[in-house]
């Protein structure tokens, strides 16, 4: 069984966000036409508390895109977004939500950050999401979303991990390319790792 996982398509990672990732918003159209060809389809939210440890403005003398360390793993500093129950953090307007059957709320810890969609950065908490899709059956996990350097990045090396034959939809993502080149920098990181590197019309329903 295989299963699509949205990553992060919210309002505050899409342009006039807090976090606008470059294009961000492109990704919504395809990400809906691509939900047609699954018959299960998850996603995951950003979902911090306010005065998030990821954020810069929690960090004197620190400024967004310094990375620090917080327990253990490495920390870049963010403006203050998808704080939980704000506009920001909601999923974009024209996102198509009915066919979701679960969404998997991440970085609701204060004291850590939660990139991938499965863990918290330090690998202590699950989201629930990798139990989730076992009970299921899920075998193929087709990820896209928001952002390839970073959540998309991260949820599918952890997929890979976990034993999930893991895809990485890549016209369906955006990078937010802090240093440029990232997004294909992570594209090659994830296929390194043996992710299988597709586009839109290459998934079959």
């Amino acid at each position: 069984m295989k299963t699509l996982i949205l990553v992060d398509i919210q309002n505050d990672f899409c342009p006039g966000g807090a976090l606008a990732v470059p294009e961000g918003d492109a990704v919504v159209p395809l990400a809906n036409a691509l939900q047609q060809r699954f018959d299960l389809v998850v996603a995951t939210q950003d979902w911090h508390p306010p005065e998030h440890a990821s954020f810069a403005s929690q960090h004197a003398r620190r400024e967004i895109g310094d990375v620090i360390e917080l327990r253990g793993a490495p920390q870049v500093l963010w403006p203050d977004h998808c704080v939980a129950s704000t506009p920001g953090a909601q999923f974009h307007p024209q996102l198509e939500t009915e066919n979701i059957t679960r969404v998997f709320r991440k970085g609701e810890n204060r004291e850590i950050d939660s990139y991938s969609g499965f863990y918290d950065n330090d690998h202590r908490r699950s989201t629930g999401l990798g139990e989730y899709l076992r009970e299921r059956g899920v075998e193929q996990v087709y990820i896209c979303g928001l952002a390839t350097d970073y959540c998309v990045k991260y949820t599918a090396l952890d997929a890979l991990r976990l034993g999930f034959e893991t895809f990485v939809v890549a016209d369906v993502c955006r990078g937010v390319n802090l240093r440029e080149g990232d997004d294909a920098a992570a594209l090659r990181a994830m296929e390194e790792a043996g992710a299988k590197i597709v586009r839109s019309e290459d998934v079959a329903g």
